[in-house]
């Protein structure tokens, strides 16, 4: 009897060290194994730098970046899809899809099917697979038999197709650059049996200083550029110093606006709560009417309101690169001028209270070129000194399939040849 609690104690402890293992903030789960075809491969780590406009390193040369550009290869500029804002992007740099194909239209929407507001604010949303579509790097990495790693990546704490990263974090922005940096290096000094072939890392420095200060304010975006290029140098050298064939892709997923308080919309001009549903990106409105409320009742209604921003027809809204055909869209968009940004009456008299009459924002056409991101990358596969002209960013997807000798689906919009002349061969 003695023998038979001890059993059940043993085994009771093992299952609660399990449970709050699964529980903690960081999830480091190591439980595959590179199969002896994927050790053989090459090494490739995404870096997304959140809200990194295109022109900051031309305009601010920061040591380890520029170097890291100048022995490798750049675009003049990466064209996010639209809306240009965190969530929809960062998944099709990941998929290789526009937005209305894998399903993450924005960090916010009404999902139909579900019958709820998806926002990146609700963690159990943001960690649910559910909703999201296509097969991510690190799904098509771990289905090939390759181990991946995730520090912080939209999309990376979901269980998406039934796979997770065999390593991954859940996302706390208090976890500081030097602690990612040195993760990811731990990770490439594991065996070559449990040693990741795709890392995807993620630091928010620019969006929070682009946010809070506005992208013209230079000491302010200088001061987060070379703190962030510290670090960023130091995962430089330590990938160098491992000797490992890491081919290294930086990459953001926008750019950033300057907005002054006096460009602030207030929502509650445009807002019907009887007659519709609005989801508010700031940049974008998505309407949805209520209770059968005929849309063009709806669109009249808004058409009649029209002042620094514009109300269309969701198939006829500019910006998107494609004709949206989902649903979650609503049937309605309305965009602000550029440089106007909706915000709630509260929110914009708290700004003006606080006396930071300026910031930044993002979500425009892409046709801003203020809008666009970064594609730089380092590696030995990847051409020296090779320039590219601007490229949208579902081309970065086929590109690190074909870096890491994996198949590429067919099902995606992203495509290979505007990308592959990077390539050494």
């Amino acid at each position: 009897m003695i023998k038979q609690n001890l059993t059940s104690f043993l085994l009771l402890l093992a299952i609660t060290l399990v449970i709050s293992s699964c529980n903690s903030a960081a999830k480091p789960i190591e439980i595959n194994t590179n199969s002896k075809e994927s050790q053989d491969k090459p090494y490739v780590i995404l870096i997304s730098l959140d809200g990194f406009r295109w022109d900051y390193v031309e305009q601010y040369n920061p040591p380890a970046l520029s170097s890291f550009i100048k022995n490798g290869a750049k675009a003049e500029s990466l064209i996010p899809v639209f809306p240009s804002k965190t969530f929809p992007n960062h998944y099709s740099i990941a998929t290789g899809m526009y937005p209305d194909k894998h399903a993450i239209i924005g960090n916010s929407f009404f999902n139909y099917d579900k019958n709820e507001i998806y926002s990146i604010g609700n963690r159990e949303q943001v960690t649910d697979g559910s909703f999201y579509e296509g097969s991510p790097l690190w799904v098509e990495a771990e289905q090939a038999g390759m181990i991946s790693a995730s520090f912080f990546f939209v999309g990376s704490e979901a269980e998406i197709k039934g796979v997770r990263p065999t390593y991954y974090y859940d996302y706390d922005g208090g976890v500081n650059n030097s602690t990612r940096v040195n993760q990811a290096l731990k990770w490439l000094e594991l065996p070559a049996s449990k040693r990741p072939h795709l890392i995807t890392m993620y630091f928010s420095d620019m969006d929070d200083a682009g946010h809070k200060f506005g992208p013209n304010n230079e000491a302010e975006i200088k001061k987060a550029l070379f703190n962030l290029d510290t670090h960023l140098g130091d995962l430089f050298k330590g990938i160098k110093e491992t000797g490992l064939p890491v081919n290294i892709i930086v990459v953001s997923d926008h750019g950033m606006a300057d907005l002054s308080v006096s460009n602030l919309i207030p929502l509650e001009d445009v807002t019907n709560d009887d007659l519709f549903l609005t989801i508010d990106s700031g940049s974008i409105l998505n309407i949805h009417p209520k209770n059968k409320t005929d849309v063009e009742t709806v669109f009249e209604l808004l058409k009649s309101k029209e002042n620094h921003f514009k109300v269309y027809k969701t198939e006829d809204t500019p910006g998107f690169e494609y004709t949206p055909t989902s649903k979650n869209w609503g049937p309605i968009q309305v965009l602000p001028d550029y440089n106007y940004y909706f915000a709630s009456e509260r929110r914009i008299e708290s700004k003006k209270a606080s006396g930071n009459l300026r910031s930044g924002v993002h979500g425009y056409d892409p046709i801003y070129k203020e809008m666009h991101g970064v594609f730089y990358a380092n590696g030995p596969a990847i051409k020296t000194g090779a320039s590219i002209s601007s490229l949208r960013n579902i081309h970065i997807y086929p590109l690190i399939l074909e870096l890491l000798d994996l198949d590429i689906p067919e099902n995606i919009d992203g495509n290979l040849e505007d990308i592959k002349c990077v390539l050494k061969n």
